[in-house]
């Protein structure tokens, strides 16, 4: 079953462009599959290897979103939970990102919301026992990037689907990253 929406919409004052979603392969459109696991519903599973994040539900399904993972030396897998869940986040590079990339400095003290930034329209942010894993479910403006591995480590979904995620899921939930 097929979820739509990847229309133009206004969220907390921005205006989310349409996503091209006929350029985008079907497999990673927003829908509700079958899913079976031992996890719990409100659990979210992400196999980055299939580019898949499963938000498990009831009954034996998942509302399965596409996603862009790490690239190459930049893959983390474990359990964490959803520590904080933010609207529009201020980003900040990591002091690592910014020393491969000397051209982020300027955005050293945290980068303003809003279309262009990395994070997109949301964000989920990940801790384990040690806390904050420096790991994040976010959106992305860049749509083309779902199915690929090229982000810095964290998970990237659509603008569109990371709206919906964040409405779906709870601060407390389960991450369990293969």
């Amino acid at each position: 079953m097929f979820t739509s929406s990847y229309g133009a919409t206004t969220d907390a004052g921005y205006n989310l462009p349409r996503i091209p979603i006929e350029k985008v392969d079907r497999k990673y459109h927003r829908q509700i599959v079958r899913y079976d696991t031992s996890e719990k519903p409100g659990t979210i599973v992400v196999d980055t290897s299939g580019k898949f994040l499963y938000l498990v539900m009831e009954g034996g399904k998942a509302m399965r979103y596409g996603i862009g993972v790490g690239r190459e030396g930049f893959e983390w897998r474990g359990t964490a939970r959803v520590a904080m869940k933010r609207e529009w986040p201020t980003w900040t590079p990591p002091a690592a990102m910014i020393k491969r990339q000397p051209e982020l400095a300027k955005h050293a003290g945290g980068m303003k919301p809003g279309l262009g930034n990395p994070l997109g329209a949301r964000a989920l942010y990940l801790f384990n026992k040690s806390g904050d894993t420096g790991y994040r479910l976010h959106g992305t403006p860049e749509w083309n990037s779902i199915g690929k591995a090229m982000s810095s480590g964290c998970i990237r979904l659509m603008n569109q689907d990371i709206i919906d995620l964040y409405k779906r899921s709870e601060n407390g939930a389960k991450v369990v990253v293969l």
